[in-house]
């Protein structure tokens, strides 16, 4: 399925070779640079005769904001906008982000209204980039008793206790949130959506799921099945533990069904995660993917081709878990 409406789409290989061959097809300066690594790709970049439209829903968060600010960098490649719920989350990310002052949408993920509001944001658009997750709260006074359990010798440790808030429930946000994104995406014509999940989805007494009694990866698992079946191209991506360290200082390891959190290290950078987004947009090998990611010690990841060509083919098994107290497809 071609990526965006009325373009000619091609592989890399194909483009070289017109090159090689005195053909007059125009590529753009990025597409250039990357025939020089067709040769020791396994796999071709998508790469389409002018920019692609990209919405990220989630610009407000961190992760989402490093995404938008990844695209907004690179004009000759990406043309962005950032979708946040207020225009307050607007605030805080055209003060952090400069470059985002003309490039932020607003939109309620929850509200019967986005279709409309997304339509109206990036009709014509070419992908959509999926950031949005439930918070939960830490409740104070559970907080306070888990640190004196743990300092009192004899007395079993505690841990906190976690709430949502009422609107925002991994069932609203995760599943109906997500639900209505791809919705939204397919009545204004996207073609492909990256959505930044979690791994842990084929445990059902997974810590996460816990948390205020909300089982959001089953919630977010149920929301990756919906998508899956909607037609549309899809990423989905299962990162672990979340990291505010830098970016590309570390190796990239990806997995399948969760077997990465057998591992000892099994966080990422958000940077890392943003900069994997970037690439799944336009990479061959990851269309129709879904797989987990961690980062370990060693050399820094650079080829993203080679990284999603060692799945060997593996998708995440949907047909796990087994028994969820969340109804699934």
């Amino acid at each position: 399925m071609p990526v965006g409406k009325g373009r000619q789409v091609v592989s890399l290989s194909q483009r070289c070779s017109r090159m090689q061959q005195g053909g007059s097809l125009q590529i753009p300066s990025y597409s250039r640079r990357a025939c020089s690594q067709a040769g020791r790709n396994s796999a071709d970049l998508i790469v389409a005769g002018d920019k692609m439209k990209v919405l990220v829903v989630g610009a407000g968060g961190r992760t989402g904001k490093l995404v938008l600010e990844k695209l907004l960098a690179q004009p000759q490649r990406f043309e962005a906008k950032g979708m946040v719920r207020s225009e307050k989350s607007a605030e805080k990310v055209r003060s952090s982000l400069p470059s985002s002052a003309d490039a932020l949408c607003l939109g309620d993920i929850t509200s019967p209204s986005l279709p409309a509001a997304v339509k109206d944001c990036c009709e014509g658009y070419d992908a959509l980039v999926l950031l949005t997750s439930a918070v939960p709260k830490i409740k104070i006074l559970s907080l306070i008793v888990s640190i004196v359990t743990k300092i009192l010798p004899g007395v079993d440790a505690k841990r906190p206790e976690f709430s949502y808030p009422e609107a925002g429930t991994p069932e609203k946000v995760d599943w109906l949130g997500a639900k209505n994104q791809i919705d939204a995406a397919q009545a204004a014509g996207i073609k492909r959506v990256v959505f930044v999940s979690s791994m842990g989805g084929t445990q059902i007494d997974n810590f996460l799921n816990t948390m205020g009694g909300g089982n959001i990866l089953l919630y977010k698992r149920k929301a990756e099945m919906y998508l899956q079946a909607s037609g549309l191209e899809y990423t989905i991506i299962h990162p672990g533990g979340l990291t505010d360290a830098k970016e590309g200082e570390r190796e990239i390891i990806v997995g399948v069904d969760d077997t990465l959190l057998k591992r000892e290290q099994r966080n990422i950078p958000r940077a890392d995660v943003a900069e994997l987004v970037v690439q799944c947009l336009s990479l061959e090998p990851a269309k129709n993917r879904s797989f987990d990611v961690c980062t370990t010690e060693g050399p820094p990841t650079k080829d993203f081709v080679a990284l999603l060509n060692s799945l060997n083919g593996a998708n995440c098994d949907y047909s796990l878990p087994k028994g969820s107290p969340v109804p699934l497809p």
